[in-house]
């Protein structure tokens, strides 16, 4: 049986939290004074880390307490996780960072604990702060228990299955799921600026965590100072029917490279309808496999599903470093070995479940997003071609019929007309949120500059001198006159795998 909440949770996911060899480490932080204390924050020394990564990070963290439901102060009460990275300069006085991150559903402070390396010019003179938003991380993660079947044969489940496992992840969550949106969380961003004594603060925002970006300044534009949006979700934008095309369109330019480069074609022939063929097939039927598993470390036999496939493909195609396995992994699959791309998948699957709150998923999709979804936007044909299917859409869909809808203001899904700095970034080779979104989202910034840097997937903190024009974009505090051609001349396309030793030579 498919498991819907998790699966669904796929659809604004996860940028590759690995930084770049070159990145620098972080000194461990001083204490500023600016930040040892604040009313109701105190916080103490502690190390960030991430189960993705053995890199930890020193830190001073503590919590802030907000009302669940700000319109009933008096009642229910949340305390936020919070980390920050003083500034390196004693003496900075600079606006801080705030970093927010993706999913919807990761917490901030594990998901950039592997990367700060990227912020690490910025880190000199401002504070680095971290967020856990509500529902995520240490900020009352709204998580359930789900059946771990998704290798299980067997059609996905009826919309009546599917109502009696949300309702039962309804029953487990420790929050009210109506008050963990988008729109409420930008007022928490804003009363932990106010707690800290800030005036204004720079965002930067990767994935969803770009729309929170967006929505902040359009709510405290007086408090934001400049903002970095990377991988963008530009308002208005229902998240799921571009999905599967989206993400079927980077694996085509994939397979056609692959046919247009003659070591790769040679050693991959017909991959694109090989490929297609196995889809086909695995849509009839799962295969048993037997591996070392990656997550257990035992030998198991585990079933190859159309499931399992879709979301090792997906979700290699979001770094130009591991696209680059993709041919090599295909075609083992398609020659009856699936075992290294199951093993992915097994992997990558674990890694979700570990990062991502489906509660809090939920909570933001299916109120900012699923209920504005009309017939018109989908195209279940095309949708249809794709090795994604409508699978994951409609398993939202039956998901958000039951879901609860939550805050939403009335104009969240507004165009952003804004005279606050924005610098967007693009990969012109991701999956989920292409260029054309930073694109549209541009269109009412007055101050503004997008940058899409070729080859790259989902995520351009580490893309070589993304850090540098960061950091200047924050220095300076409007995009005008940014130098940005370093960045603009990088192609981070990769070569491809022939076989399981690398490239070619």
């Amino acid at each position: 049986m498919y498991k819907p909440l998790l699966k669904a949770a796929l659809l604004v996911s996860l940028p590759v939290l690995v930084a770049a060899p070159w990145q620098p480490a972080l000194a461990a932080p001083p204490v500023a004074a600016a930040v040892q204390t604040a009313p109701g924050i105190s916080l103490k020394d502690c190390r960030l880390s991430s189960q993705q990564s053995p890199t930890t990070v020193a830190a001073r963290c503590g919590t802030f307490e907000v009302p669940e439901d700000y319109a009933h102060p008096e009642g229910k009460r949340l305390k936020l996780a919070i980390a920050v990275l003083p500034a390196l300069d004693r003496g900075a006085k600079l606006a801080p960072v705030f970093l927010i991150a993706g999913g919807p559903g990761q917490g901030s402070r594990e998901s950039f604990a592997p990367i700060l390396g990227a912020f690490s010019r910025l880190h000199r003179q401002h504070d680095l702060v971290m967020v856990d938003q509500r529902g995520t991380g240490g900020s009352n993660a709204l998580r359930c228990d789900l059946p771990d079947d998704e290798a299980e044969e067997g059609p996905p489940p009826t919309p009546a299955e599917t109502a009696a496992m949300v309702k039962t992840c309804l029953a487990q969550l420790p929050g009210d799921p109506r008050f963990y949106t988008t729109s409420v969380a930008v007022r928490d961003l804003d009363a932990v600026r106010a707690a800290f004594g800030y005036g204004q603060v720079n965002l930067y925002g990767i994935s969803y965590g770009s729309r929170v970006a967006q929505h902040y300044a359009r709510r405290h534009p007086a408090n934001t100072r400049a903002v970095v949006i990377d991988g963008v979700v530009p308002p208005g934008l229902t998240l799921g029917p571009d999905l599967a095309l989206i993400a079927q369109r980077v694996l085509d330019d994939a397979f056609a490279r692959c046919a247009a480069e003659a070591a790769c074609r040679a050693a991959y022939p017909q991959l694109s309808e090989r490929f297609t063929r196995l889809v086909g097939q695995l849509a009839v039927a799962p295969q048993s496999v037997t591996l070392n598993n990656p997550v257990s470390g035992k030998t198991e036999t585990q079933q190859f599903t159309l499931n399992t496939l879709g979301l090792a493909v997906r979700m290699l195609s979001y770094s130009p470093i591991s696209a680059s396995l993709l041919p090599f992994l295909m075609s083992e699959a398609t020659t009856g070995r699936p075992g290294p791309l199951l093993a992915q998948a097994l992997a990558v699957g674990k890694d979700l479940g570990d990062q991502l709150a489906p509660g809090m998923h939920n909570a933001v999709v299916c109120t900012e997003d699923l209920p504005f979804l009309t017939a018109a936007d989908v195209d279940r044909e095309a949708m249809g071609k794709t090795y994604l299917g409508t699978r994951t859409l409609d398993a939202l869909v039956n998901s958000c019929a039951v879901w609860p809808r939550g805050v939403l203001d009335a104009d969240l899904r507004q165009p952003l007309q804004s005279k606050v700095p924005f610098l967007l970034l693009s990969g012109t080779a991701d999956p989920v949120t292409p260029p054309v979104y930073a694109e549209r989202a541009k269109a009412g910034l007055k101050d503004s500059l997008h940058v899409a840097v070729k080859g790259n997937g989902h995520g351009q903190f580490s893309a070589p001198c993304a850090p540098r024009v960061i950091a200047d974009f924050i220095a300076a505090g409007t995009a005008k006159g940014l130098e940005v051609k370093c960045l603009q001349k990088v192609d981070l396309t990769r070569p491809f795998f022939l076989d399981a030793n690398g490239t070619a030579p």
